[in-house]
């Protein structure tokens, strides 16, 4: 029995079952719905892309996996390679993992030890946002602030490591005047806060973050699992804000296979380098560098490039105003638009259920979450078929 994610398996409803999906479609065996949310936000070049499909096929005749430990191999290098021109400033040095999650783990892990090599033993905390979501691993659990989603570490009694804050300038300023000696990082889901709401925040947060951490030594982290590869209407939010690491996941592969990329300035990996092997990272998934997963995601980026995404992401977000942009009901707390994600808060979750039926009446696929309907579209959508998607939203309130 297929145990599913976030759900109650007592009572949840069935999930629709797709035969097949090619371009923003997803089909059932009786119906074909445009998939508003990409698959949890990663297939920004839409199902059944014959590039990606090849770049797959080609590798899989070779060979599909091999391990890094001790080995190596073309595709791996190949990525490497293009995160290090593609990725802004010094980010070049690439830890690479099976899930966005560990990615996180990876970083924090890194932010810790980074410290630990230097005899820094007492920079254990860390600071990060309220309704943060950096995963479901424990540790990114604790670094997050979501009590829908990780209400389970209540069971180990009050947070001893994590300081969280809101995306306020004097918050901050507070944080790290307090706690400063005591931090060995700070991360963030730069300007998009996706599961912990579709929350908002303005470019110049982060840019007094890099000048706190800088005055105080302390890490900064990007948690780009979800904002990376054009998703905030940049390619990546690091292009205005330089991080010393980096995650990145989701969109990275194109949405074929699971796969994370943790990649580090060179000022945090020289902090591992060194004669001493009880300065090496000790970490090592299985899956790390994944033959299959490195071949696609580096013809993921590619596309991004070759087909100008960036422009496309610029339309979405054109037509999702022109569209969205002074619509209200007295059940709508607000409607945020950045980039390629639209959301409509509401006040009461109640006013939610039901929505996902209704919309794939009209051939859309949604999600919402809590008090959250949203939509995080494929670029390769057609202006005709987004416009269905935000008038399926608006549909639903004059219903």
């Amino acid at each position: 029995m297929i145990w599913y994610p976030y759900q109650q398996m007592k009572t949840m409803k069935p999930p629709f079952k797709i035969v097949d999906a090619e371009g923003v479609y997803l089909y059932t065996e009786d119906n074909k719905m445009i998939d508003s949310v990409s698959s949890w936000w990663s297939v920004i070049h839409g199902y059944k892309h014959p590039v990606l499909n090849e770049a797959v096929k080609s590798q899989v005749d070779k060979f599909s996996h091999v391990m890094l430990g001790g080995l190596t191999h073309e595709p791996v290098e190949r990525l490497s390679d293009k995160l290090a021109e593609f990725l802004p400033g010094d980010l070049d040095y690439c830890f690479f993992s099976d899930s966005g999650s560990v990615g996180v783990e990876v970083a924090l892990k890194m932010a810790l030890q980074y410290y630990v090599n230097k005899g820094e033993y007492n920079r254990t905390k860390v600071l990060s946002l309220t309704h943060a979501y950096h995963g479901d691993t424990f540790k990114t659990m604790e670094v997050g602030d979501d009590e829908d989603y990780h209400f389970i570490l209540e069971a180990y009694g009050e947070k001893k490591y994590v300081i969280n804050i809101p995306t306020e300038i004097p918050a901050l300023e507070e944080a790290f005047e307090k706690y400063h000696e005591d931090l060995n990082c700070f991360i963030v889901e730069p300007l998009l806060q996706g599961a912990g709401g579709m929350r908002m925040y303005d470019v110049s947060f982060l840019k007094r973050a890099r000048e706190l951490c800088d005055k105080y030594g302390v890490l900064l982290i990007f948690d780009e699992v979800a904002t990376g590869l054009g998703r905030t209407g940049n390619r990546f939010v690091a292009d205005l804000v330089l991080p010393d690491i980096i995650v990145l996941g989701k969109a990275l592969t194109g949405g074929y296979i699971g796969h994370a990329a943790t990649v580090a300035n060179r000022k945090v990996y020289e902090g591992f380098y060194s004669d001493d092997p009880n300065h090496a990272l000790m970490h090592g998934p299985t899956f790390m560098g994944n033959a299959l997963a490195c071949s696609v995601a580096y013809k993921s980026i590619e596309l991004f490039e070759k087909e100008d995404y960036m422009s496309k992401i610029k339309k979405i977000e054109e037509i999702t105003r022109r569209e969205m942009e002074g619509f209200s009901d007295e059940r709508i707390k607000e409607v945020r638009i950045m980039g390629g994600c639209v959301c409509v808060e509401v006040y009461d979750s109640q006013v939610l259920k039901g929505y996902q039926k209704f919309a794939a009446e009209r051939g859309v696929f949604s999600r919402p979450f809590l008090n959250y309907m949203y939509a995080m579209v494929p670029y390769i959508i057609k202006e005709e078929e987004l416009v269905q998607v935000l008038n399926s939203m608006k549909a639903w309130f004059s219903k």
